[in-house]
């Protein structure tokens, strides 16, 4: 792509995943009925506070083990739009085989900065490492995210209660953003991004698996083979997963399901 020489719309296209999958909204809306349904049958954790600010809050599902590993999972949406809620029905696949869930949310652009969102969910992190226990779990932890999650899971790979990643269909160069419609509500600094672009990082040694649909948008492709190759470049531990014939939502499935190719995945990232 010569970013250079496209127009705005052109730009604007690049990086619209609704337009670009036609039954997007069908995808989206069946995802948030599973998960409310999922939500609903399992209420004892949810919404528990972690910051001031009214989307500072948790949903917890531990496992019938309290140490059993976690799955973090942070959920998508170019930090602008959606809710953890409607993420819920992503841990099912691993709940199958005795993990626990933890569900962060985070305040939307315009409302808080990029800058601001990282802090919260750093923030997030804090917090379950201190309450968690208290909650039944206690397991090692697999931070993951899908879309604007899977940035904001290379973003805090570093977390010391964090053990590995799983990145979906992560953006890691924030540089082009800027120069979208999805930037008039993210109001991306220079600084930013320079300091919140994973491929512009120093690299965190820890497994980070990294994950993309082959039939995703051409900056999240590359995004994603970049920074796995950066990372291999350093031998550093995980894995590149190209998901044969997913779009950027149908990519979750293979989290949501018990034998999803993200669901063993994960697994093995915490063996």
């Amino acid at each position: 792509m010569n970013w250079g020489t496209m127009t705005r719309a052109e730009r604007d296209a690049a990086y619209d995943n609704l337009a670009a999958v036609s039954d997007s909204m069908a995808l989206n809306t069946a995802r948030a009925a599973a998960s409310a349904a999922w939500r609903a049958a399992r209420p004892g954790h949810l919404d528990l506070r972690y910051g001031p600010r009214e989307r500072n809050l948790w949903d917890l599902y531990p496992a019938a083990d309290p140490n059993a590993p976690c799955i973090v999972f942070i959920h998508g949406g170019y930090w602008q739009r959606n809710s953890k809620d409607q993420f819920a029905s992503l841990a099912g696949g691993l709940a199958t085989h005795g993990w626990a869930a933890a569900l962060p949310g985070h305040t939307l652009a315009p409302d808080a900065t990029l800058t601001g969102i990282v802090a919260e969910i750093r923030a997030a992190l804090d917090w379950l490492g201190a309450n968690g226990p208290a909650h039944g779990i206690l397991g090692p932890v697999l931070l993951s995210g899908w879309s604007a999650g899977g940035h904001l899971t290379a973003m805090c790979l570093d977390h010391p209660i964090v053990r590995a990643g799983l990145s979906i269909s992560g953006v890691f160069e924030l540089g082009p953003i800027r120069d979208t419609a999805l930037n008039e509500k993210l109001r991306l600094t220079d600084t930013e991004i320079v300091e919140l672009s994973p491929l512009r990082l120093p690299l965190v040694a820890k497994p980070l698996a990294i994950a993309y649909g082959t039939d995703e948008l051409r900056p999240l492709v590359s995004d994603s083979r970049d920074l796995h190759a950066r990372r291999a470049g350093a031998h550093l531990p995980g894995v590149l997963i190209p998901v044969p014939g997913a779009n950027h939502f149908t990519i979750t499935h293979e989290l949501r399901d018990p034998d999803g190719l993200l669901t063993r995945h994960a697994r093995l990232l915490l063996q």
